[in-house]
């Protein structure tokens, strides 16, 4: 079932504010680069950083996800935007993605056809991991 709201930053900010009443140790939130199922033009590998004002209301660690890489995370966390950066599809893929984002190697490019399918179970175990010479 999909479903949308009519004020989705505006829920947002509110939810932000209202969790701190419980002390919540963290927020994770993702970017929208989404509606539905439905990829926003435009930002299928960028952050558009549309979670500040959430950010700027919860008190404790803030968690962003979505459309990062090592380089715009970092300028993230640089930025204040968020305290912490959670990769998804990029450690899915690259199950050695901190040595990897050490070492300045090359990642392994996710296949989303993989994604949240049953059966055959392929994506989730079977990417390489980084061979040192």
């Amino acid at each position: 079932m999909e479903s949308e709201d009519s004020d989705p930053d505006a829920l947002g900010l509110y939810m932000a504010k209202a969790l701190n009443k419980f002390n919540i140790l963290y927020l994770h939130m993702i970017e929208p680069r989404v509606i539905g199922s439905r990829v926003l033009e435009g930002v299928e590998n960028e952050a558009p950083h549309r979670l500040l004002p959430m950010r700027k209301a919860f008190k404790n660690t803030f968690i962003a996800a979505g459309g990062y890489n090592r380089n715009k995370a970092n300028q993230a966390i640089a930025d204040n935007y968020a305290d912490l950066i959670a990769f998804g599809r990029l450690f899915l893929a690259n199950p050695d993605l901190p040595k990897r984002y050490e070492l300045d190697a090359p990642l392994n490019k996710y296949n989303r056809s993989t994604f949240y399918i049953p059966d055959p179970v392929i994506g989730y175990t079977d990417y390489p991991f980084l061979q040192e010479a």
